[in-house]
């Protein structure tokens, strides 16, 4: 109940947008070390290897989106992707699996990762 879910996409693409933010505040940083020019300029380049870094990463999450499936969620009939065994609707964040081991499971993310515990 406490715990947010979000699809895997959607949480990728909030990282890569969080790496513009910060490069930008570093950058910013840097305003503080005007008269140090070899620090201003260190900032500047941290903080646009951030900025590259994100554009890495959009670059990617775009790649690893065309590989995606595409299924219509059961709740609210739209087209969402699903990355993994399971993930949760963009639109209405309902659980989604195409695992029929999983069908009636309640949702965790860790049914995803290879290494499994078989106990719980």
């Amino acid at each position: 109940m406490g715990v947010k879910y979000s699809s895997k996409i959607n949480k990728i693409r909030t990282f890569a947008l969080s790496l513009i933010f910060i490069g930008f505040f570093v950058m910013y940083g840097g305003i503080f070390f005007r008269t140090s020019p070899i620090v201003m300029t260190i900032f500047m380049i941290l903080g646009l290897l951030f900025i590259i870094a994100s554009t890495v990463v959009y670059f990617w999450i775009g790649m690893l989106s065309t590989k995606t499936v595409q299924v219509v969620c059961p709740s609210c009939n739209k087209v969402t992707k699903m990355l993994g065994r399971v993930d949760i609707c963009m639109y209405c964040n309902e659980p989604l699996t195409l695992d029929p081991t999983l069908e009636g499971k309640e949702f965790d993310e860790k049914y995803n990762r290879k290494t499994r515990n078989k106990k719980s």
